[in-house]
C-alpha cells in the first residue's frame, strides 16, 4: 500500500495564432523562466475546466474575450518538471473579442507575435516543441523538463 499520493498540477496555455505568427509573452518577476517567452497560459483552479480556465487567463493576461464554444484543446502534455509533474492543455481559439495586449506588466515585460517557425532563442524549452507537434496534429506527448538556470528579471 503506498504511503504518498501523487500530485499533478494542471495548467492550460493558449495557442493563439494570426496566419502564421502565434502570440507569446516574455515572463518578469514572476521566479519562474523569468526572461522567456511562453503563451498566454495559467494553473487550472479547483471547479474550473481546460475551457473555463482557458477563458479567464486570456482576459487576465491578455485582455481578450474568448467564447467557450470558440475554444478547442489541440494538445494535452505531460510534462515532469524538476519540481514537480504538470499536465498541460494546450487550447486554440478561431475567434476572440479585443486585440491581445499585455495587462499583466507586473508578470511580462513583452507581448507580441512571432512567426511559429522562428521563435526567440529564449523561449521555454517545451513550447516549440508543442508548437511542431500541433502542427503535426499530435494530440498527447510527454516532455521532461531539463533543470535550466533562470535569467534574472531586469
Amino acid at each position: 500500500m503506498r504511503e504518498h499520493s501523487h500530485r499533478v498540477f494542471v495548467a492550460c496555455y493558449l495557442f493563439l495564432k494570426r496566419g502564421s505568427k502565434v502570440l507569446l509573452l516574455r515572463r518578469y518577476r514572476t521566479g519562474y523562466k523569468d526572461g522567456f517567452y511562453t503563451m498566454v497560459s495559467g494553473h487550472i483552479d479547483e471547479g474550473e475546466t481546460p475551457i473555463t480556465a482557458m477563458k479567464r487567463e486570456a482576459k487576465e493576461e491578455a485582455g481578450i474575450e474568448i467564447r467557450p464554444d470558440s475554444l478547442k484543446v489541440v494538445h494535452v502534455e505531460q510534462r515532469q518538471s524538476p519540481d514537480r509533474e504538470y499536465v498541460d492543455f494546450y487550447l486554440t481559439a478561431d475567434k476572440w473579442t479585443g486585440e491581445p495586449r499585455n495587462m499583466e506588466p507586473n508578470k511580462c515585460d513583452d507581448m507580441r507575435w512571432f512567426d511559429a517557425d522562428d521563435l526567440p532563442a529564449n523561449t521555454i524549452s517545451y513550447i516549440p516543441i508543442v508548437i511542431k507537434k500541433i502542427g503535426e496534429g499530435e494530440l498527447f506527448s510527454h516532455y521532461t523538463e531539463q533543470r535550466s538556470p533562470t535569467r534574472k528579471a531586469r
